[in-house]
């Protein structure tokens, strides 16, 4: 069961619009093919209320309607009737499943609770609705009151209820807790179906739900990116990947291919980011990063395990940075369809290392322009380099800038306002090639542009056209400063002419 669009948007700061729990059901239930969903809980809001009513309405339309639950509570038949009213069929009755809940918040006997709930069961009976009962704090009763739980327990048998709901409600259970405290209440009513609602407050969830699938749950509910209360419920994702490969036997009908899709949506409905490390839907976690790692997969898959991304629809990737070898250069290289022969592409991984060093962040689209940056470079020897600028540029003032540039081994420094901070560098230029009875050629076009799917922070490349009285020639810079791209372009302009 999902219950994302309840106890998951429990999530701090999180609150979906009618339209959002519309489509959200729609993908679970027909592209993700969850077997039930929980939508809400009733008596909350009017949003929430005609949010379920939309969810209903296309449900029944489609013969969905017993698969979807709403959490309700021992209210007298309050829940009851809002559910009448807004066409749901099933509920989730929350009832208190350990002693100190009992005692301290409701101040009931076990009897006066076991009265109430029978009475709400009953009602929903005699109006066409389904019961599963929740056992809110079981994993603290099972700890701290085990003789109320089976209590309830024995109460609940008696009752047509279809479903025994077991929440670690305040995610404190072991993995050895969760496998004990299931087994025994299999053992004890082998005929009652019981599901496990983990929660991961010690990032124990998957653990824990793993344990009660090997103990004999029957159902798990679980949220698509771990969503949920403090720190969220077992994630859908994990969940899957984990029983698929490690409890065979166990048959479950989701599609792993859709995981990722759905989990991006909810992502943006949500505004709740998935961690980049998150297993199976986070962005890194089918990276190889260190160039070892790339060159043991291009040698029988060395750094590969049963988690292959195009199980989830996703596909690897390697990253570019200061710790990529050859072997990360060449695996993107392929994706883009170039070949270097090895002297050049040992100049363009010393160029990709060094723009990690720096932090710059290196994408695949980034390549070519790297390779035509290396590349150009070595065609000219280095005669002329400028050695180091100041750059100015305040409101209300002309941008200014001071440069020092070395020409075969004699050293100047120049100061010149201009409109912009590169026309003001290339001011101060000309100041120097004065001094040297020289001329610059012409700046005809200029352009800078970014690898497409590349971010603010990625590399951009300016594109200079000169111009002189013999021939045009075109420079190229790169960096991730647009400023920086049009003066190593002009650095490589001065070394041609």
């Amino acid at each position: 069961m999902d219950t994302t669009l309840r106890d998951g948007e429990q999530t701090s700061g999180v609150s979906f619009s009618i339209s959002e729990k519309l489509t959200i059901t729609q993908l679970l239930l027909e592209e993700l093919n969850v077997d039930r969903i929980e939508i809400a809980s009733a008596r909350v809001s009017e949003g929430e209320f005609q949010a379920v009513k939309s969810i209903l309405s296309w449900a029944e339309e489609n013969g969905y309607t017993d698969r979807i639950e709403v959490l309700s509570f021992v209210d007298n038949g309050v829940s009851i009737d809002w559910m009448i009213q807004s066409g749901v069929k099933v509920q989730n009755l929350l009832t208190k499943g350990s002693l100190n809940h009992l005692t301290h918040q409701l101040r009931k006997t076990p009897e006066q609770h076991f009265c109430e709930i029978g009475k709400v069961i009953t009602l929903a009976q005699n109006k066409g609705i389904q019961t599963n009962v929740y056992l809110e704090d079981w994993s603290n009763g099972m700890r701290h009151s085990p003789a109320y739980v089976y209590e309830l327990l024995d109460f609940l048998s008696t009752q047509p209820v279809k479903r025994i709901l077991l929440p670690d409600t305040l995610g404190i259970l072991t993995p050895e807790e969760t496998f004990r405290f299931v087994s025994d209440i299999r053992s004890a009513y082998p005929a009652l179906h019981l599901d496990f609602h983990a929660h991961n407050d010690y990032d124990l969830a998957i653990a824990n739900v793993l344990q009660a699938v090997k103990a004999g749950a029957n159902g798990l509910h679980l949220t698509v990116n771990g969503m949920g209360e403090r720190a969220g419920n077992a994630a859908m994702a994990s969940t899957v990947a984990v029983l698929n490969d490690f409890e065979p036997e166990v048959e479950i009908g989701l599609k792993e291919s859709s995981i990722h899709k759905v989990s991006k949506l909810v992502e943006t409905f949500s505004g709740i980011r998935i961690p980049s490390n998150k297993p199976i839907v986070g962005a890194n976690v089918f990276t190889q990063t260190a160039g070892v790692h790339a060159d043991g997969d291009s040698k029988h898959n060395l750094y590969f395990n049963d988690l292959l991304p195009e199980r989830f629809g996703r596909k690897r990737e390697y990253a570019l940075g200061k710790t990529s070898g050859k072997a990360n250069i060449e695996k993107n290289l392929l994706e883009l369809g170039l070949k270097l022969n090895d002297a050049d592409l040992k100049k363009v991984t010393e160029r990709v290392i060094e723009l990690g060093d720096r932090k710059e962040v290196v994408t695949k689209e980034d390549l070519p322009y790297i390779i035509s940056d290396v590349l150009d470079s070595s065609l000219y020897q280095q005669k002329v380099i400028v050695e180091s600028y100041v750059l100015m540029n305040a409101m209300g003032l002309r941008p200014s800038a001071t440069i020092s540039v070395s020409m075969e081994g004699e050293k100047f420094e120049e100061n010149a306002q201009g409109d912009g901070q590169f026309d003001a560098f290339m001011n101060a230029l000309t100041k120097v090639y004065t001094k040297k009875k020289r001329s610059l050629p012409q700046l005809v076009d200029y352009a800078v542009r970014i690898a497409p799917g590349s971010s603010s922070d990625a590399l951009c490349e300016a594109i200079i056209t000169w111009e002189t009285e013999k021939k045009k020639f075109i420079t190229r810079g790169l960096d991730s400063d647009q400023t920086v791209c049009a003066i190593k372009a002009t650095q490589k302009m001065l070394n041609i002419i």
